[in-house]
């Protein structure tokens, strides 16, 4: 990984970053060196989206593009939108793009996802996307200690709202991004197990034939992770998938997963 540095946005400083290669080289992500940094999660989103045509993608809360580039590099025909909030990491994701050849297809707006106002003077009009997908933070700012690092925060916590009193909730982040899917369109994301009951409640009335699988670091070990998929406006019973594991005893990845981090297989979510 060859260290190099992106004029950020950010104090008008330079952010030291690396050049990594995901997907078996297929997916080129400039990122930062430190911090926050692309992973299994974003890797794990991204094949839980079964391949169809889709024509319009939404990442939220994005980052560096991981998610949405992997899955827009399997789409030929797609357009990409990456909405994130910190104009430091709108730069690697603009560059991702274009190291991608995806420059042409993809955008990368820079706002909060709660924000309509600011959405829609970006041009993204609600029940659009044909696909959603988000890794969103994954804690609330009265549930944990905000990391000193501003990219590593924002990807961990939950920022305030819009109107500045108190913070977002991920209800809230969940609605707002559903808001951007059409009638029929997907909606993937990933988060934490103990999130289901309100990833549940923030689709209510608005997401249906919900699929939910655990994701376990090993075997007879507790889940770690859930990956929810649905459709909008679907009134399909929720349905419970087989759980993936990630590693062996030795701490290997299991074939399925070392399958999908080489972008030879998808998840049958």
């Amino acid at each position: 990984m060859a260290e190099i540095t992106t004029n950020g946005q950010r104090d008008d400083s330079c952010v030291a970053a690396t050049e990594d290669r995901l997907l078996d080289g297929r997916l080129i992500l400039r990122q930062p060196a430190r911090g926050h940094r692309a992973g299994t999660d974003a890797v794990l989103l991204a094949a839980a989206v079964a391949d169809r045509r889709e024509t319009f993608i939404i990442d939220v809360g994005a980052g560096v593009g991981t998610a949405g580039l992997a899955v827009t590099l399997r789409q030929p025909e797609s357009e990409l939108v990456l909405i994130d909030n910190d104009p430091t990491i709108a730069v690697f994701a603009r560059h991702n793009l274009a190291a991608n050849g995806l420059a042409e297809r993809g955008r990368v707006v820079v706002a909060d996802v709660m924000d309509k106002v600011a959405c829609r003077l970006s041009g993204l009009a609600p029940g659009t996307a044909s696909l959603v997908l988000t890794n969103p933070p994954f804690f609330a700012p009265h549930n944990v200690r905000r990391p000193a690092d501003p990219g590593r925060a924002g990807a961990r916590v939950l920022g305030p709202s819009v109107d500045g009193e108190g913070g977002v909730s991920l209800i809230a982040w969940l609605r707002a991004s559903l808001a951007m899917l059409e009638p029929g369109g997907r909606f993937a994301i990933i988060h934490r197990p103990d999130a289901l009951a309100q990833l549940l409640a923030g689709f209510e009335g608005r997401l249906g034939s919900v699929r939910v699988m655990p994701v376990y670091p090993r075997e007879r070990a507790d889940a770690i992770r859930i990956i929810v998929v649905g459709v909008k406006g679907s009134r399909a019973p929720l349905v419970m998938r087989p759980g993936l594991v990630l590693h062996e005893a030795d701490g290997r990845f299991t074939a399925t997963v070392d399958a999908i981090h080489r972008g030879a297989a998808l998840l049958d979510v």
